[in-house]
C-alpha cells in the first residue's frame, strides 16, 4: 500500500509512549472509538477517499511517515488517489494501548500491512503513535507518526560464497571489535566476548544483513588481490568501518 508518498501514511509508529508517567488507563469505550477512527483513515487510503481525512483530522494536524517526511492536513488530503490497477492492500490494527490526558489521548498500536504488488504478496509491520484531541465533543487526529519494524528478510541463495573468507576480527577502536565465525556454513558475529551471536544473511557476494533488531547492511571490502580487509556496517544512512586484524 506504500507505493506512493500518501501510501506511506498507512502505518505510523513510535515505541514506548503508551506508558507515559502520570497517564491513566483509558476506558475500553475510548480505545474502541480511537481504533475505529484510525481504521477508517487507513481503509480510506487505497480508495483515495478524502472524506474521512477531511473530517477526522484537526486543521493543523502533523503527519510524519516512516521515512521522516513531514506533511500537514492539506497536503495529505490533496495527495490521496485511488491505488492504480495491480496494487492493493489492507491494514490490521494490533495490540493498541491508549492513555488519556484530559482532552488529549495517545494511542500506540501496531499496523500489520498486507500488500499485493502485481500478484506478489508483501507484509510490512509498523509501530504507530497517534495523538488525538477532543474538539467540539469529538475526537480528532492531531498527530500521526510511524516507524517500520525491522523484520527478517527473505532468504536468498547466493552462489559461490566461501564462509572462511569472512572469518576473523574486525576492529573500529583499539578495544572494540567484532568477531566473525562460521559454523556449518552459516556466518555470525559477536560484538563483545560472551555477547549474542548475530547471523549474517547473504544478499549478494560480500553483502549481508544482520539478524539483530536493526537489520543493518553489512558490506565486506576487498583489496586489489581479492583479500577481505574491512567490514562496513551501514547504519542509519551512515557507514561504520571496521578494519580486519592482520
Amino acid at each position: 500500500m506504500r507505493m506512493s508518498r500518501l501510501g506511506s501514511l498507512a502505518g505510523f509508529a513510535v515505541f514506548g509512549l503508551c506508558r507515559v508517567a502520570h497517564g491513566t488507563e483509558t476506558p475500553e469505550v475510548l480505545r474502541g472509538e480511537l481504533l475505529q477512527i484510525t481504521q477508517t483513515l487507513v481503509d480510506a487510503i487505497p480508495q483515495g477517499n478524502r472524506q474521512p481525512w477531511n473530517q477526522l483530522l484537526t486543521k493543523d494536524a502533523v503527519i510524519i511517515d516512516e521515512f521522516g517526511r513531514i506533511a500537514h492536513k492539506a497536503d495529505t488530503v490533496a495527495s490521496l488517489r485511488p491505488f492504480p490497477a495491480g496494487l492493493s492492500g489492507s491494514i490490521e490494527l494490533r495490540d493498541a494501548h491508549v492513555r488519556r490526558y484530559g482532552d488529549a489521548a495517545l494511542m500506540q498500536v501496531e499496523q500489520y500491512e498486507r500488500e499485493t504488488v502485481f500478484g506478489q504478496k508483501l507484509v510490512v509491520r509498523y509501530q504507530t503513535l497517534l495523538t488525538f484531541v477532543r474538539q467540539s465533543g469529538k475526537w480528532k487526529l492531531a498527530g500521526y507518526e510511524d516507524v517500520t519494524i525491522p523484520t527478517a528478510p527473505p532468504e536468498l541463495r547466493v552462489e559461490g560464497l566461501v564462509p572462511g573468507d569472512y572469518v576473523g576480527t574486525y576492529r573500529y577502536a583499539p578495544k572494540s571489535a567484532w568477531t566473525i565465525s562460521a559454523h556449518d556454513g552459516v556466518l555470525a558475529y559477536t560484538s563483545h566476548a560472551g555477547g549474542p551471536a548475530n547471523v549474517l544473511h547473504p544478499i549478494a557476494k560480500d553483502v549481508f544483513v544482520g539478524s539483530d533488531d536493526e537489520r543493518n547492511l553489512l558490506i565486506f571490502r576487498r583489496d586489489q588481490k581479492g583479500h577481505i580487509v574491512a567490514l562496513i556496517e551501514r547504519r542509519k544512512f551512515n557507514d561504520l568501518r571496521l578494519n580486519r586484524d592482520s
